[in-house]
């Protein structure tokens, strides 16, 4: 069956909502919401399929676009590939030019809205941001907390509570600070054994790989309600990653770090490869920073992931 190329986009107005639109009863998965777009064309370019089909759907005109993520999923019926791009400037007022219903959804609403299964990672790449920040190691636990502050304060949205020196009761501590720290502010992941799960509702989880290889066979261990991402490093882990059903990914080390100077960086190319096989977000890790966020992008990853490169500097 021929793999159908749909070009579609994540719209944001002004406010950071994003736009959705309701597929009328008579199409392929009717009724369901999902993000505008449409099929690429025989020679067609993505951009020029994205402009075409928004304008043709909503009646407007793309200023500002840019690659957000690729899913390939496979239908009873349908094989598709959705290119999905992030439009964050446009000309003209949406409207439902094919009598589709339209409607504004926060990030946090678009866990509400029935969409197609193809579009799941679509929604977890719109509600999340393009840098995920990792505490650093051997840190006073309020010098740790003072850093968390600062980096909130200058907008990250997304943390990582990483203390692999500290003696588990001390984590735990932490981790309460921390969550009423990100309260309103950001998504905290933690790390640690997934018998702590009830003491932290709030939080998310991120697996390390030896937990992933270890817990695949019982499947995703909590609702989607809550995020899981996972620590992976090559093809075997982004595979049981997928099999497991995480919401994203770290992908390292893509160059060569300090933390890790004995690790095999996989390098720009590689990283593309793995990220083209991959059907969830991919934060890359690893010699990055926010200065290759722009290149991460066009390689199909959400973001870049980093220690340094997003903790606040002491004055």
């Amino acid at each position: 069956m021929k793999r159908v190329h749909v070009a579609a986009a994540v719209i944001r107005g002004v406010d950071g909502r994003v736009l959705l639109a309701r597929r009328l009863e008579d199409k392929h998965q009717g009724g369901l919401w999902e993000f505008p777009g449409g099929k690429v064309e025989e020679g067609e370019s993505v951009p020029a399929a994205l402009h075409r089909e928004l304008a043709e759907e909503l009646g407007i005109q793309v200023s500002a676009a840019r690659p957000l993520i690729q899913v390939q999923h496979d239908y009873a019926d349908k094989h598709v590939l959705l290119d999905v791009w992030e439009v964050s400037a446009f000309s003209g007022e949406p409207h439902g030019a094919e009598g589709q219903p339209l409607a504004w959804a926060s990030a946090k609403q678009l866990a509400d809205y029935e969409f197609p299964a193809a579009n799941r990672p679509i929604v977890a790449a719109a509600r999340l941001p393009a840098h995920y920040l990792i505490t650093p190691e051997n840190l006073e636990p309020q010098a740790l907390l003072r850093g968390l502050k600062a980096a909130l304060d200058s907008g990250v949205r997304l943390v990582q509570l990483r203390a692999p020196t500290m003696y588990d009761p001390q984590y735990r501590d932490l981790a309460v600070d921390a969550v009423g720290l990100c309260a309103g502010r950001a998504q905290l992941m933690l790390k640690g054994p997934l018998e702590w799960l009830g003491d932290f509702p709030a939080a998310g989880w991120h697996l390390t790989s030896t937990q992933l290889r270890k817990l695949v066979s019982g499947g995703r261990p909590f609702p989607s309600a809550r995020w899981l991402a996972a620590s992976c490093h090559n093809a075997e882990e982004l595979t049981l990653a997928a099999q497991m059903g995480v919401d994203f990914v770290t992908l390292s080390p893509v160059q060569a770090t300090q933390t890790h100077p004995e690790a095999q960086p996989l390098g720009w190319d590689k990283a593309a490869e793995l990220i083209a096989g991959f059907n969830q977000p991919v934060y890359l890790l690893g010699g990055v920073g926010a200065t290759e966020t722009e290149r991460a992008w066009q390689i199909g990853a959400q973001g870049v992931a980093g220690i340094r490169a997003f903790w606040p500097q002491a004055e």
